[in-house]
């Protein structure tokens, strides 16, 4: 069956539908939804029952960047950075060394078993040495999997962080496969450039972002999110435009949003989170729809012998390597080295050697492909069972809420205070979002005048307004007075 218009929508949703709730079922069997994604966009293909022929790589690399900005954003919207901060060195030591190694590793094994050249098997290396952030992301939040002390943000922050470092390998190796005579050492001026301004944009972009956000007056509350795709496009194109790595600017622009006072935040993030999980799905089904299972049957061997090496060698040797200047127990590292999911970015960053025609791109793809599906089956599935094997997993129990699940839940240790606002308060015409009131604390309702509120962060505050503040511990209390400018609570 061919895409055209007329059925172009017909079969996407129907393709969705069918996502959506197979995924449920799949959760049920300990399947990741992502590896089913790409099953049913498989089985869609033109080797499959659905008969779709889809080949346009261009369209495909296309549809990943725009999801991959949306995940991403997603991912860092998410990110605590209370709790990044502790394993920031890490987090970084992994996304980069880590990725390097990785790929080097990789390469030389695929140099020494096929007949690529030298430049062709660090690029495969190069294409498949990120953790993939949409498989992280998805499997642990989607599973709820609670990890002791800082595994989890540690293992959100690699994958969040080290795409940048693989896109900038993939591109140097790319561009030495096309040009032979070029120095190896001719792409580190090209990643200093990617990392350094992709880091300054990032930054500079997610204050301006800020700033935007908060002072600008939208007559609808649904317009935010949508200022806040809008900023999110701007902020990698434009550094993208410049020389920079577009996938680490919105990477830290996002986390930076994330962990500032904004107005409408709430809307924002779940707009976001349900955005992500609908590009995860459209990213796997076209990947699924893009490959040729036929293709890829006589690189089963060669494909398998990679990814073994990959998961149980060259991903573990990078990471003990990357980690020897921190102290971590011994389990600790083993874990990371298993949650080196490969999904949809390398089969993404696979159709840069398919655009650019070089010899062995079919080759490539196919093996990287491969090497993703095995990936997700294997690690993705027994993420939990290795966890409580390794001994880094909590207990149901002890998975901790967010400040947010606390409050909104029915706890019996929720606490609630009516704060009035005098009419000599320092605080009267401030917003809520300018405020910083304290992360487990929120103002539930504002009694004005006989009415009853509910307030944004655009909301300001007026004399003799009557506060309806909930909180889950009294020593919060001080800082929310603080926060109102109250000195004698």
């Amino acid at each position: 069956m061919n895409i055209t218009i007329e059925n172009i929508i017909l079969i996407g949703s129907l393709l969705l539908l069918i996502s959506i709730i197979a995924g449920k079922t799949s959760y049920r069997f300990g399947i990741p939804t992502l590896l089913l994604f790409l099953t049913i966009g498989m089985l869609a293909g033109s080797d499959g029952i659905g008969g779709i022929y889809f080949d346009n790589p261009q369209i495909a690399q296309f549809i990943g960047v725009v999801s991959l900005n949306f995940i991403l954003f997603s991912g860092g919207l998410d990110t605590n950075w209370k709790s990044v901060k502790p394993v920031l060195k890490v987090g970084i030591a992994l996304s980069t060394l880590g990725v390097f190694l990785t790929a080097v590793g990789l390469g030389f094994f695929v140099y020494f078993i096929t007949d690529f050249t030298l430049y062709e098997s660090l690029l495969l290396g190069a294409i498949v040495s990120s953790t993939d952030a949409a498989a992280v992301f998805s499997i642990l939040r989607g599973k709820n999997l609670a990890l002791k002390k800082n595994l989890r943000p540690t293992l959100e922050l690699e994958s969040g962080s080290n795409d940048p470092m693989a896109y900038v390998l993939t591109i140097a190796f790319l561009s030495l496969v096309q040009e032979p005579d070029k120095n190896i050492f001719s792409i580190i001026p090209l990643f200093l450039q990617q990392m350094v301004i992709g880091g300054i944009a990032g930054f500079l972009f997610g204050k301006l972002s800020k700033i935007v956000i908060n002072k600008i007056k939208l007559d609808f509350e649904g317009l935010y999110p949508v200022l806040s795709i809008a900023l999110m496009f701007i902020t990698f194109s434009t550094t993208d435009a410049v020389g920079g790595n577009g996938f680490l600017a919105i990477y830290i622009c996002s986390v930076y949003l994330g962990n500032q006072y904004l107005i409408h935040k709430k809307t924002i993030m779940r707009m976001f989170d349900g955005l992500a999980w609908l590009m995860q799905i459209v990213l796997f089904l076209t990947l699924g729809l893009l490959v040729f299972p036929t293709q890829i049957i006589p690189y089963i061997g060669i494909g398998l012998l990679i990814s073994v090496f990959l998961i149980l060698f060259a991903r573990p040797l990078a990471v003990f390597i990357s980690l020897l200047p921190f102290k971590m127990k011994l389990r600790r590292r083993f874990y990371i080295s298993w949650v080196g999911l490969r999904g949809a970015v390398p089969i993404v960053f696979a159709t840069y050697p398919l655009l650019a025609g070089i010899d062995k791109a079919n080759i490539i793809f196919n093996i990287v492909f491969f090497v993703s599906l095995t990936s997700v089956l294997i690690q993705g599935t027994t993420l939990s069972v290795i966890a409580k094997w390794l001994n880094v997993g909590l207990p149901e129990k002890a998975k901790p809420l967010s400040p947010t699940d606390e409050l909104l839940a029915e706890h019996p240790k929720t606490i609630m205070k009516e704060i009035v606002i005098e009419p000599d308060s320092k605080a009267i015409g401030a917003k809520i979002v300018d405020l910083k009131f304290p992360q487990n604390a929120i103002i539930a309702m504002i009694e004005r005048e006989e009415n009853y509120l509910t307030p944004n962060g655009s909301t300001e505050l007026m004399a003799n307004d009557k506060l309806v503040v909930l909180t889950n511990k009294y020593e919060v209390l001080s800082d929310v007075y603080a926060s109102l400018k109250i000195e004698n609570a």
